[in-house]
């Protein structure tokens, strides 16, 4: 069993790491600016098991304004759920979402993703095994990937777990979108044998530890 510490240094880390908010984003990342409504929102890719699981906590975060799940990192063009199972195309599960940064910062979304998953076992969340299910980082501006490989760095060192974190962090490359049945699939399956015993006890845990970050109803 791994001896995970107090939540302080996940805290600790955020105030550290806050100044590199500012610096100026460089080509070619520019491209994760997204505009909407009069707001410039920017994108975050993450992967960290299941895409059900991941889109289900990350659509209760205030700031997030949308959340798809798709498959990157991978060989093949618009592979498919089958292809992607098969580990043939080499893509990853994975999240993409826009997010308002005057509500939620960069920092603040890594800190979900770190403590929201396991970072130290190799292609595998639980039950759920295979090169798909592997945890990355797919960064989209020369910020999000310093900001990254810091707090990596710093929760390696911290001992926060016992074993070292294999989280990849990469740059963005082509996302598709997964078919339409997996987007908001927890929302809408809410019953279904996966979604009732493995995503809705994580996700009432991540509400009661993150409920200063949750939508207002």
């Amino acid at each position: 069993m791994k001896k995970k510490k107090s939540s302080l240094i996940f805290i600790i880390l955020i105030f550290l790491f806050s100044g590199l908010t500012g610096f100026i984003i460089y080509e070619p990342f520019n491209n994760h600016l997204v505009s909407m409504q009069g707001k410039k929102l920017q994108k975050a890719t993450f992967g960290s098991g299941c895409f059900w699981c991941t889109e289900a906590v990350f659509e209760l975060v205030d700031g997030v304004t949308s959340v798809t799940s798709g498959y990157t990192d991978g060989n093949i063009k618009n592979p498919t759920y089958e292809e992607v199972c098969s580990e043939k195309s080499g893509h990853a599960e994975a999240i993409q979402l826009t997010f308002d940064s005057e509500v939620i910062s960069y920092g603040e979304l890594l800190e979900i993703f770190w403590k929201t998953h396991d970072p130290t076992t190799l292609n595998r969340q639980g039950n759920d095994a295979g090169t798909q299910y592997r945890s990355v980082i797919f960064y989209h501006s020369e910020e999000q990937k310093q900001l990254a490989e810091k707090y990596k760095d710093a929760l390696d060192k911290s001992g926060a777990w016992t074993n070292p974190i294999v989280t990849e962090i990469l740059p963005a490359t082509e996302f598709y979108k997964a078919e339409d049945y997996h987007q908001d699939y927890y929302s809408n399956n809410p019953n279904q044998g996966y979604c009732a015993y493995i995503i809705a006890p994580k996700v009432e845990k991540f509400k009661e530890v993150f409920k200063d970050k949750l939508k207002e109803k």
